[in-house]
């Protein structure tokens, strides 16, 4: 029981803490996810540069190894794969960095990211996971697009490259002065992902496609039974319209024969 209270209350932390991770991005226009929960095999690539690159700063403290059994791994694949610093199978997610070590580096510490997906959704994470770009003026040397000044270093940066912004001169309405707004990105410098598509352009499709698996699998992280609880419902919406209703259907017939 103390057990579970622990993590009940990580938990509500961690929905706490979101707004810190994902505050800003208010009036950004977000990019589609387009995830799917039942690609397993999107899952299993997810939760791959989810323990490769997430894992070292962020925790997960209420999703636990052997869940990724739901997504088609063995316990082997699991701890063979996934593994690297002794944990057991059953163990949660723990995060390898202290929390005193990550406010120190960015000013605060790293939330837990158990149920940021739930709090912030797909679309906006997989904007924000995409919207790096260089900014000298930061302490990190990054800011994003989605999140004004965000604390958190690009740490998908050697597999998307470098971007830059774009701005454009616009008039305010409420001041009559002109500002500079940021209305978009530009790759310059590829990264191990990028490719170059048929005009000669740096082309991120396959970034965006490992940003993507990575997106989906932090929705299943958030709710791991959500496509079983999908299939369970479908089965009793199946139970009462077929078994059910002509039941009921046969028992009214057999009480109101007398009335008729």
């Amino acid at each position: 029981m103390k057990n579970m209270t622990s993590k009940l209350l990580l938990a509500l932390c961690a929905v706490i803490a979101a707004p810190v991770f994902a505050a800003g991005g208010e009036g950004v226009k977000l990019d589609p996810a387009n995830i799917n929960l039942r690609d397993t095999e999107s899952l299993q690539r997810g939760a791959q540069t989810f323990v490769n690159y997430c894992l070292s700063c962020h925790g997960a403290a209420v999703m636990r190894y052997n869940r990724l059994q739901d997504i088609g791994l063995t316990e082997a694949q699991i701890r063979d794969n996934l593994m690297f610093a002794g944990e057991k199978v059953g163990d949660t997610m723990k995060v390898a960095m202290a929390a005193k070590d990550g406010k120190a580096w960015f000013g605060a510490t790293p939330p837990d990211l158990s149920l940021i997906a739930r709090s912030r959704g797909a679309d906006w994470l997989y904007s924000y996971l995409r919207g790096f770009y260089r900014d000298d003026s930061r302490p990190t040397g990054w800011n994003n697009r989605v999140f004004d000044k965000v604390g958190m270093p690009h740490v998908l940066w050697e597999l998307q490259g470098d971007q830059v912004p774009v701005f454009e001169k616009v008039k305010n309405h409420s001041t009559g002065k002109e500002e500079e707004v940021l209305t978009g990105l530009k790759l310059v410098k590829a990264g191990s992902l990028t490719t170059t598509n048929d005009k000669g352009e740096l082309d991120n499709h396959e970034y965006d496609a490992r940003v993507r698996d990575l997106v989906n699998y932090m929705v299943f992280m958030s709710e791991p039974v959500k496509v079983k609880n999908e299939q369970i419902g479908y089965f009793v919406l199946l139970f009462l319209l077929f078994v059910l209703v002509p039941i009921s259907y046969l028992l009214k017939k057999e009480y109101w024969k007398d009335v008729h």
